[in-house]
Parts: C-alpha cells; structure tokens; sequence
C-alpha cells in the first residue's frame, strides 16, 4: 500500500485535475470488489461565480463564471463527492467513486492514493518548468549605495 497522505481537500485538488481515462480505471478497480455503490447526486453540470484577488491592494473581485460539474455518491455507506471544471461527467462521478475509496480506507484507496501522488507530481515538474521558463525574463534592480 502507499505511504502517501493527503487531507480531504487536497485529495479533492487533485481528484479534480487527474485525467478521465486515469480516474475511470482507478474507480473501475474501486468497484470491482462488488461494493454497493448509490449515485446520491448525478452528475450536475453548473456555473460557478469565480472571485480572486488582486495581488497588490489584496481586493477581491468577480472574474467571471467558469463551468463545473459535481457528483455524490455512496460507496458501501461512506459518501464521496467531486467538483471538477468543465462538464465532463464520467470523469467527475469517477472521481466521487475514488474519493470515497479513500475516505473509507477501502481496498484500493492506495491506488486512489498512487494516482493522486502522480498527478502531484506531474503537477510539480509543470510547475518548476514553467519558472524556468521565465526565469531569464526576471529583472533584478541593484541596491543604490
């Protein structure tokens, strides 16, 4: 079993971004014990009002509406529940299916947990690309003595 922790949160992030075919598989191998599985909300398809920050005076304001999807299921009595953006639905009823995996320390809540470190991972290297991407455009100002 894996040695990887997240908390709800985190292994909802991640849920959120991992690929459909990824997330289909993961939750196939979830259900493939048997387990009672109850679909408490289908998949819903909705727009969510998206605020952020500015990040010099710290004012926050709308940016616009960014669409979501979400699901609730029940698996053998522990709820899970995923949001992801766009209107992928298999994908995020999957993902509900891995979260509860998980919450209920179920049998393959290891490979919800492998696939998470993954795309944390994966997360990781396109970050670090990035800012060395833009690293030789970062302006350094000498201090005047």
């Amino acid at each position: 079993m894996t040695s990887h922790t997240y908390s709800r949160e985190r292994l909802a992030e991640l849920l959120a971004v991992a690929p459909e075919e990824d997330l289909v598989s993961t939750a196939d191998a979830c259900l493939s014990d048997g387990a009672a599985l109850t679909v408490l909300t289908t998949p819903e398809i909705g727009c969510i009002a998206t605020q952020v920050r500015e990040p010099i005076g710290h004012v926050r304001f709308f940016l616009g509406n960014v669409l979501a999807c979400h699901a609730e299921v029940r698996l053998d009595g522990t709820r899970g529940w995923a949001m992801r953006m766009g209107d992928d639905r298999a994908a995020v009823l999957a993902a509900a299916v891995c979260d509860a995996e998980v919450a209920a320390g179920r049998p393959n809540a290891g490979h919800v947990l492998d696939l998470c470190a993954r795309i944390e991972a994966e997360l990781g290297r396109a970050d670090a690309e990035e800012w060395a991407h833009i690293a030789p455009t970062i302006v350094q100002f000498e201090e005047l003595t």
